[in-house]
């Protein structure tokens, strides 16, 4: 997925800043980040650092929605960031996002810039992107089993690369936040597709033995 200054230089990035009315701010590592650019209609790029996006749960227990890592766009219109059991968190020593507001983005006066439209394009890319992995997670989210739920996730990212190496996100927590599912049931069934030779594990790789 291209950045959206994918195409844009450095100069007419900080034009850019400047003619959309931009915020810069700086977080530290643990650091809420939604008490201070929490707003209605907000488009968010990580700039430096990293963050991740968490539902908290009636029980306490944290689901990890999104990891946030450089050149991640995060907002209003595309999260679910303002449902109050969202968290967003730096988990980066320092974080640097920019922050948006939506009506100046899509203010039409700017297309006399050619910075804001190679903008304006690589954000409308992003933006279809992300909402097709939402929808792809609802999907996978909607099966009632474990092992439903991992083989859904496995075709999912099958068909992102048409490689039957799966790399799933920086821990099997985060997977299993991500597939909102326990842990402990989740390893039990991943051995069990590791017995029937449905998979191999090879530390953080899962190599598929059959094809989506």
């Amino acid at each position: 997925m291209n950045s959206v200054f994918t195409g844009i230089t450095e100069v007419q990035r900080n034009k850019l800043f400047k003619l959309l009315e931009a915020h810069i701010y700086d977080f530290f590592e643990n650091e809420e980040i939604l008490q201070t650019i929490r707003g209605k209609n907000i488009i968010c790029v990580v700039l430096e650092g990293s963050a991740e996006m968490i539902e908290i749960n009636y029980n306490g227990d944290e689901n990890l929605i999104e990891e946030l890592e450089p050149q991640s766009v995060f907002g209003s219109a595309i999260s679910n960031m303002n449902d109050d059991d969202c968290q967003i968190r730096s988990t980066s020593q320092k974080t640097k996002i920019v922050v948006f507001d939506y009506n100046n983005i899509i203010n039409f006066k700017n297309t006399n810039h050619i910075y804001y439209n190679i903008f304006f394009n690589n954000l409308f890319d992003i933006i279809h992107t992300k909402l097709r992995e939402v929808n792809d997670r609802a999907h996978i989210l909607t099966k009632k089993t474990i092992r439903e739920k991992l083989l859904a996730y496995f075709q999912y990212e099958y068909q992102k690369t048409r490689s039957k190496f799966i790399y799933p996100p920086n821990s099997f927590k985060q997977l299993a936040d991500f597939l909102a599912i326990n842990r402990s049931a989740m390893f039990r069934e991943l051995k069990s597709l590791k017995e029937e030779k449905f998979i191999k594990i090879d530390r953080k790789r899962i190599t598929l033995l059959y094809t989506p």
